[in-house]
């Protein structure tokens, strides 16, 4: 299956660092006194740390200054290192190492296209780092999903064509930018939440290589 590439996406894909953003915002709109639940939690999957807060204080109705905003900004992230610090192998979701390790030995590339700026330090917890060919963060990229900037700069960095991309995501903003990258994008979790997705599966168990040499 030569030319071909798969691209994951992060939190909800490789591990589930979801429920450490939650807590993280959980506890800085309890600190503001306004609403937060795992509800508006859903909104925020596949979005930016700025975008996310925007997300929360537009909810609440309540403006602050920027450099309020950015004081939050740096708290959330001080918090949420502390939540993923003890990170470990052990961590991975189901099936994704047996997955990871069969695809490096079919030698397909793989990137991971993530919203986190905390993307290599959570790769680097779970030691899976090596299995990637391109790691493209928030560091590298300046519009979140659903843009596909984070996709089309993984497959520039990958030399593959976007079309002979495949990319798992957990989230439907980065089923969007999937879509928008001209890319196939296989979701995870129920198929009414992903309208646009060429295929779900509920979890990652079902990730399998079997499964997906079939969009390879």
């Amino acid at each position: 299956m030569p030319g071909k590439a798969i691209i994951f996406d992060l939190d909800g894909v490789l591990t589930d660092t979801a429920r450490y953003h939650y807590l993280a915002w959980k506890s800085i709109a309890d600190e503001l006194n306004i609403p937060f639940d795992k509800e508006l939690n859903e909104q925020l999957k596949g979005v930016s740390r700025q975008k996310s807060l925007d997300i929360i204080l537009q909810n609440a109705g309540l403006h602050l200054s920027n450099e309020q905003k950015t004081k939050l900004l740096e708290q959330k992230n001080r918090l949420y290192l502390q939540f993923i610090a003890k990170l470990g192998p052990n961590d991975l979701l189901p099936g994704i190492e047996q997955l990871l390790t069969t695809l490096k030995k079919q030698n397909i590339p793989m990137a991971v296209g993530s919203a986190s700026k905390n993307a290599r330090r959570v790769l680097d917890s779970l030691q899976i780092t090596l299995f990637f060919d391109a790691i493209v963060d928030g560091h590298a990229v300046s519009r979140p999903k659903p843009h596909p900037e984070v996709f089309l700069m993984a497959a520039r960095m990958l030399n593959i064509p976007p079309g002979h991309c495949i990319v798992v995501e957990d989230a439907r903003a980065g089923i969007l930018a999937a879509k928008r990258a001209g890319m196939k994008a296989i979701a995870v979790g129920p198929p009414e939440h992903f309208p646009e997705a060429d295929a779900t599966v509920p979890g990652t168990r079902w990730l399998t290589y079997d499964f997906l040499k079939t969009f390879l």
